[in-house]
């Protein structure tokens, strides 16, 4: 039995990555900080057929990080197999850099990075004594790229797929992996592609994404579970973006109107 903790694991691509661990067969430990959405997602896996216990709380938080851990020993039977660090979020978000102030950048810090350090530091000494695990964290496009007030959303991002390629190299030789997905525009609820459009025209999103659309939830989770899979164990250290092609490309660019950035750019 694989044992699967998943951080942010009842909505989004949490919740889709929850589902499709379940699905494979792993008892997945969900971990979310809103305690109806966790057991809504626990019954729709048990109801397909999985198997789930949920461990609530915020994931920044150390005392969190021992409660999902040792629900994952005691549901597991001594062992924790993935652990899918997956809580993020842009938000408290400020126009700019300047107008941000320090209250903001220590959630994003929490939100975005702490977590993976609280999680990551509970749950691998059990992963470094039973000689396998696999590890994987939750960045963004955002982190290769510059993107105008969110500079520090992308800062901490940065710095969680900085933390999988040394971390990779410091574990691996515990049979331990550790790699990162980087998404972008993904259709969650808590990015929703209308919100996203504003207004646009559907019909131009071929002239922003390659792939012609936006991310749903599962495309996202199909790369976790490759990740967290025997198909992927010569794999570590590595950060794959799951973006449609929107890296390789496109940026931000100033608006023609003089009013802040965009990185979906309007017909001529």
């Amino acid at each position: 039995m694989t044992v699967s903790v998943v951080t942010g694991g009842a909505l989004g691509i949490g919740g889709a990555v929850s589902r499709r661990l379940a699905r494979r067969g792993d008892l997945v430990v969900l971990n979310d900080i809103d305690a109806e959405a966790a057991e809504r997602a626990r019954r729709d896996i048990e109801a397909a057929g999985g198997r789930c216990v949920t461990a609530i709380g915020d994931a920044s938080d150390e005392e969190t990080a021992d409660r999902v851990r040792d629900a994952a020993l005691d549901a597991g039977g001594g062992r924790v197999d993935v652990l899918i660090n997956n809580v993020g979020d842009f938000r408290p978000a400020a126009r700019t850099f300047l107008r941000s102030t320090p209250a903001q950048w220590q959630r994003l810090y929490e939100l975005n990075l702490r977590h993976v350090f609280t999680l990551t530091h509970a749950i691998l000494p059990v992963m470094v004594e039973q000689g396998s695990g696999c590890v994987v964290n939750n960045s963004t496009v955002e982190a290769f790229r510059g993107i105008p007030g969110h500079a520090v959303y992308s800062a901490y991002n940065a710095g969680v797929s900085a933390f999988t390629r040394s971390l990779a190299v410091e574990v691996g030789r515990y049979g331990v992996r550790v790699n990162a997905i980087a998404p972008d525009l993904a259709d969650t609820e808590q990015t929703p592609a209308s919100a996203m459009l504003r207004g646009r025209d559907p019909g131009l999103v071929p002239l922003w994404v390659p792939l012609g659309r936006f991310g749903e939830p599962d495309d996202y989770a199909a790369v976790v579970e490759f990740l967290a899979s025997d198909e992927a164990r010569f794999v570590t250290g590595h950060t794959i973006p799951v973006d449609g092609g929107t890296l390789a490309a496109s940026g931000w660019y100033g608006r023609a109107d003089g009013k802040g950035w965009t990185n979906m750019p309007d017909r001529p």
